[in-house]
């Protein structure tokens, strides 16, 4: 059921998210829905894939390459899903940065109301 609910809160930030940034759009609900499963699976497997090949990379970009990395999945997807668009690289990189800081602030605070 955490998939779920990390789904569909994804699907929304995506929706919002194109609303709010001037360089991506989303056609429909469902073309949201298919951005966030697809960011699901390239971030379950080809995200740990491109780590370990760019750790040289990172490691001398003391991690920021990583930043690269999650704007690269975004281009990705963008590829993938017909009704997803992102303008360019920097885009993608606003939009990762705000999708990641997002999602991880909403799943921190119900993780907060599981303990009680």
């Amino acid at each position: 059921m955490n998939w779920l609910t990390k789904l569909f809160l994804t699907t929304i930030l995506v929706v919002f998210l194109a609303y709010v940034i001037p360089g991506v759009e989303v056609k429909s609900l469902w073309s949201a829905l298919g951005v966030a499963i697809v960011l699901g699976l390239l971030n379950t497997f080809l995200k740990p894939l491109l780590i370990i090949i760019t750790i040289p990379f990172t490691i001398l970009t003391f991690g920021l390459f990583l930043l690269v990395i999650n704007a690269f999945i975004i281009i990705l997807a963008d590829s993938l899903i017909d009704g997803f668009v992102v303008d360019g690289f920097w885009w993608a990189l606003l939009f990762s940065l705000v999708l990641s800081f997002m999602t991880s602030l909403f799943t921190k605070n119900n993780k907060k109301e599981e303990e009680f």
